[in-house]
């Protein structure tokens, strides 16, 4: 573990997990009362639309109740035998969707797997935050905030997998790199059980310099490690907190690593190298929300 910085010098006087108070800057909060609203004069964001095939129930329910405009196109298959099909059908239409009726045959010659569950939609992804929504985010959240930042995550399912864990456990916003990383592709969407289209997510082109400006904003970051000298349960993860990941075999970056306040494990026997990152995601995120009590 790295050595403290200068707003961590008083710790040694204070019980072992725990950390002094950052101090918060003075942001202006924005009118809005919705994270998911930008200010008027904040940076152009770089578009992250293409319209693409979104399948299973699950992630098409997800994608209409969290935003059915973007929903170009809907295909049902036309059998009386499933009542989720039937209520996603009855979902549509209450939202004012159009759905086609199709054969099975036709959904899996279109979409290229059988794996459909009778559903697809044809969606313009959504539009993905960046770096400067970060201490906006943070300043919103208060006390309460909890970003989950994952460094390196280029498979789809175990990048859906976290973030279906973060949208249970209420994170404030999942933050990747535009390089290195699966990106918000239909596999990730489908993994994620369409929370993906309702969850705050942030794509920044330097991860480590994210790290810093949600330090900046009063958010204390740690990594997660498995050389970590102090485990999770041992650190004090009341207040805005980032949890910071790494992929599964290499784990944390050189420079991620670095930028983080302190770096924390999770306590497994010796015999198990390492755990699966959503996994890890989901122990780390639900243990955050023990120690707040909720």
């Amino acid at each position: 573990m790295k050595s403290a910085k200068p707003h961590q010098e008083n710790a040694a006087t204070q019980d072992a997990g725990a950390k002094p108070k950052r101090a918060r800057p003075d942001f202006k909060k924005p009118d809005t009362k919705d994270q998911g609203n930008r200010p008027k004069n904040a940076e152009p964001r770089e578009p992250n639309i293409a319209d693409d095939w979104l399948f299973g129930i699950n992630a098409i329910e997800g994608q209409i109740n969290a935003d059915p405009s973007r929903i170009v196109e809907l295909w049902i298959e036309n059998t009386d035998h499933s009542e989720r099909l039937r209520q996603l059908a009855g979902l549509a239409d209450r939202v004012g969707l159009k759905a086609q009726r199709v054969s099975p045959q036709s959904l899996t010659h279109k979409l290229g797997t059988d794996k459909h569950q009778g559903a697809a939609a044809r969606y313009r992804a959504p539009e993905l935050m960046s770096e400067s929504d970060l201490a906006r985010l943070a300043v919103n959240a208060g006390p309460l905030a909890l970003f989950l930042l994952l460094d390196n995550i280029s498979d789809p399912h175990n990048l859906g997998a976290c973030i279906r864990s973060a949208a249970a456990a209420g994170v404030t916003a999942v933050v990747f790199p535009k390089d290195k990383s699966a990106g918000l592709t239909p596999a990730v969407l489908r993994a994620s059980a369409g929370t993906a289209a309702r969850m705050p997510l942030v794509s920044v082109t330097n991860f480590a310099r994210a790290i810093e400006v949600l330090k900046e904003a009063g958010v204390w970051c740690y990594g997660a490690a498995g050389d970590a000298e102090k485990s999770v349960y041992q650190q004090d993860l009341k207040g805005p907190v980032a949890l910071v990941l790494g992929s599964e075999g290499e784990g944390l970056r050189r420079l991620s690593r670095e930028r983080c306040d302190g770096l924390i494990r999770i306590p497994m026997v010796s015999e198990v190298e390492s755990l699966n990152v959503s996994v890890a995601t989901g122990i780390l995120l639900f243990e955050t929300r023990r120690q707040r009590g909720v």
